[in-house]
């Protein structure tokens, strides 16, 4: 239903997310190389050596440079864990994955489609402020990019989150 709109307001809910950092010369190589070790501990790679499940967005947090021209090289990449794991989430055999409590989201969403890369992104930022025009009331410099679908998937769905302040 909400296709045609320019952008949209949405709240998600405290919850445990499984999330790896990495800051490879690249966007795609961090978050590539962090969803590989996320997909282990989601397919049997965790102290109750079970499959978890599959959730979607996968959310890559970014940060732009002083001078918001680039991404900073650090990308936080999270994967929420399924309803029946929250209480008790499996500890993950890799050490750097680290399994945290994430307080309510409250983000300005706008979809996008295809290949997530630096020059997209960035691209993307630009569009929705555009569109936001001048507020206080988001974040600036933090978002988060959540993806829908596998990266192979060629018009795979994307999101671009502006967090709204608190």
């Amino acid at each position: 239903q909400c296709e045609d709109a320019a952008y949209e307001e949405r709240q998600y809910p405290a919850g445990k997310w499984a999330c790896v950092t990495r800051g490879e010369p690249t966007y795609e190589q961090s978050i590539a190389l962090s969803f590989m070790k996320l997909m282990r501990y989601i397919c049997k790679e965790n102290s109750a050596g079970c499959h978890l499940g599959m959730t979607v967005p996968v959310l890559n947090e970014i940060h732009l440079t002083k001078e918001g021209t680039e991404l900073e090289r650090e990308v936080l990449t999270a994967y929420y864990l399924p309803g029946e794991f929250q209480q008790n989430p499996p500890v993950p055999m890799d050490p750097e994955i680290h399994i945290t409590e994430r307080p309510p989201l409250r983000v300005i969403t706008r979809v996008f489609y295809g290949m997530t890369t630096e020059e997209t992104i960035l691209r993307e930022i630009s569009v929705l402020w555009e569109l936001l025009g001048p507020t206080d009331t988001v974040l600036r410099g933090a978002y988060v990019v959540a993806s829908y679908e596998n990266p192979s998937v060629p018009r795979r769905r994307n999101e671009i989150w502006f967090i709204r302040r608190a």
